[in-house]
């Protein structure tokens, strides 16, 4: 079984390393892992001309259709949600109709989370924000799309309650993913 590698780790200092230690827990575990910095198979001649980004999302699309599942690293990425480019593969995914699993090393809920930045403020029995929009509230991992995509594929969402110097480190939570998939 073939796995994309969904997250933010391809922004840590050594991205490489971090593909290296995900592909091996999977390895452990009967299955591929791809990362998105592999160079998928067969990539068409005119993708070299395009500018890097278009390249670059052109690849991990043809990554995540090359596979036959998709892990997600959900931790909270420059904000109170995940990488909004991870959210993207999910959907992608999700749309193919295969499955999708995420994991956290954080275990707050997503409204914990957004209230703490947000300026939140109780307005009878709403939260809203300083803009007064309404905050989401029902005790998700993430926003309810993304929880949503995870559990309708038939995937899980794991969390680890990690040190915030272990935050992107830890692959306990991860490794749970992994297993779960290998279980079906």
């Amino acid at each position: 079984m073939r796995v994309y590698l969904a997250g933010p780790d391809v922004f840590l200092p050594d991205p490489h390393a971090r593909a290296a230690s995900l592909k091996a827990i999977c390895a452990r575990h009967g299955m591929e892992g791809v990362s998105p910095l592999d160079a998928p198979d067969g990539v068409p001649e005119a993708w070299r001309a395009l500018p890097l980004a278009r390249f670059i999302a052109l690849c991990n699309e043809a990554h995540i259709r090359a596979c036959d599942a998709l892990i997600a690293n959900l931790t909270p990425f420059r904000g109170p949600s995940a990488d909004v480019g991870t959210v993207f593969e999910v959907g992608f995914m999700r749309a193919l109709g295969r499955p999708v699993l995420g994991w956290s090393n954080v275990a707050a809920d997503f409204f914990s989370r957004t209230r703490t930045v947000a300026g939140a403020h109780a307005v009878g029995e709403e939260w809203r924000d300083d803009a007064g929009m309404l905050l989401e509230s029902f005790g998700m991992t993430d926003n309810l799309m993304i929880d949503g995509a995870i559990l309708a594929s038939g995937g899980t969402i794991e969390i680890a309650d990690v040190p915030p110097a272990e935050r992107w480190t830890d692959l306990t939570a991860f490794e749970r993913c992994v297993a779960a998939l290998r279980r079906g």
